[in-house]
């Protein structure tokens, strides 16, 4: 590693790729290093079952693939993405014979959802409206004033709220606090928590706005496009070579980090300041995910047909039982009715499975590090709305929070999303800081899921490292 360049990345998953294209696009001469063999991150695909069943490891579904300012002009579908959007962008499981939909539309939303549809109506049509000015000020880093103050107030008068006292106070039936529940869940926080109403509210508006779609082939597709991208900009991608230590890296102007503060820690050494990693110490990671993914003899048996309209299920029932599945896997206990998230791709994309067959993943939160075996509980809900399911399994594969952090080392505990995503670790991420992807050593910075605006396939976290780091060699320029 003795060649010098403009800027070195560790880790090249979404965040990693969008922080080096950025900066390649810049003029910047950029390598950037993956310990595995593979680029990708949480957005991979495998056959993890049998041969020809492609399965996305981690990331499906990818709302802000389309949505994200970091992504959306990239020219994805130019080399190589197709986005497919199902009928439905999420099904939500009340009961067995019971399915309550997100639709594109408002108002087709409104009107499946009885009582509530005025109330679902009054909280998500401002948002989608607002369109994009929504999502950039939500997902970019905050500027004084805001970009789009009027469009960030109203969604913020929601937003900050728990998605429970939220429901509760707007909704009268139990359909609309039911489906709000299952997009606040992705928070992977007690929905009594504040601001958990906002993540449910961002991911309905983009249902509504953009949809729920998944790339054709897999989520490794946006990953093969983020990589090509960056090479044609002139960037190397070097896998299978781990960096363990900060000093281990070719000399350049820059070092952008996409990895979690505890790996940090260990990469910097006595690099890093004293007081700046007792910091990053302090920061706290979430529960953890198992998930099991399954090769299928035909499409799952749902006892409501118009979940098949969906790619996306959330499998878990009222708001009372979402709470307790995700209230449990915070106080470190397991859930013998857990909230499933899952995933039908194979209804809508036909490459992901030989003819007649079918692929399906599921996964429920637990707590940090557990190592218990959630198969069994898992099949058990999903044999509740869909009789016969388990009868249709020819393979199937588990990951629980050890394995997903093999998988991928940024998911520590098995925590997906780089940290926990509470009101306070928000406006701390992680650290409290004007420019928390700088770091007080010279020329390093973190772009990971552990910086605003925290976790998903969206790339801003890149991008806004990446960003800071031209902004500051533009300033050193001029001060020379």
């Amino acid at each position: 590693m003795s060649e010098s360049w403009d800027a070195v990345v560790v880790g090249a998953g979404p965040n990693g790729l969008v922080a080096a294209l950025t900066l390649a696009r810049a003029g910047w001469r950029v390598v950037l290093y993956e310990a595995n063999e593979h680029p990708g991150g949480g957005a991979r695909t495998e056959e993890l079952t049998l041969a020809g069943f492609a399965h996305d490891v981690c990331s499906a579904i990818h709302p802000l693939g389309l949505a994200s300012p970091a992504l959306r002009n990239l020219g994805l579908e130019s080399v190589g993405v197709t986005w497919i959007q199902p009928d439905a962008p999420l099904a939500h499981t009340l009961r067995p014979e019971q399915a309550v939909m997100l639709e594109r539309s408002v108002s087709a939303t409104a009107a499946g959802l009885g009582v509530d549809g005025k109330a679902w109506t009054r909280l998500f049509a401002p948002g989608v409206d607002a369109g994009f000015s929504l999502t950039d000020s939500v997902l970019a880093p905050l500027t004084i004033p805001p970009a789009h103050p009027i469009a960030l107030a109203r969604f913020a008068r929601h937003a900050v709220r728990s998605a429970e006292s939220l429901s509760r106070s707007q909704f009268r039936g139990e359909l609309g606090p039911a489906l709000l529940a299952g997009l606040s869940a992705h928070s992977v926080l007690p929905l009594s928590a504040a601001a958990t109403a906002g993540v449910g509210m961002l991911l309905g508006t983009l249902g509504h706005s953009v949809g729920w779609p998944l790339a054709q082939g897999g989520s490794q597709t946006i990953t093969d496009a983020l990589a090509k991208l960056f090479i044609q900009a002139g960037g190397q991608i070097r896998c299978g070579e781990r960096v363990s230590s900060l000093r281990q890296l070719p000399p350049a102007r820059a070092v952008l980090c996409d990895i979690t503060p505890m790996q940090l820690v260990a990469l910097a050494g006595e690099q890093m300041p004293v007081r700046y990693r007792r910091s990053l110490q302090k920061f706290r990671y979430g529960p953890g995910v198992f998930k099991l993914d399954w090769a299928l003899d035909g499409p799952v048996p749902w006892k409501d047909p118009q979940v098949a309209r969906a790619a996306t299920v959330h499998i878990g029932g009222t708001l009372d039982e979402v709470r307790e599945s995700e209230l449990a896997a915070t106080q470190g206990r397991i859930s013998e009715r857990p909230f499933l998230l899952a995933a039908q791709p194979s209804l809508f994309d036909p490459t992901r499975a030989p003819k007649g067959k079918h692929t399906f993943w599921a996964y429920c939160h637990v707590p940090h590090g557990s190592d218990v075996d959630m198969t069994h509980r898992i099949e058990a809900q999903i044999e509740r709305f869909a009789p016969g399911f388990r009868d249709l399994i020819l393979a199937k594969h588990a990951m629980g929070p050890a394995a997903m952090q093999a998988h991928n080392a940024n998911y520590i505990g098995g925590d997906i999303t780089g940290g926990v995503s509470d009101l306070r670790q928000f406006v701390a991420r992680p650290v409290a800081s004007v420019h928390p992807w700088a770091t007080p050593m010279k020329g390093v910075y973190l772009c990971s899921s552990s910086t605003p605006p925290g976790g998903g396939v969206h790339g801003m976290c890149g991008s806004a490292a990446a960003e800071l780091v031209l902004r500051h060699a533009a300033s050193a320029q001029l001060a020379g």
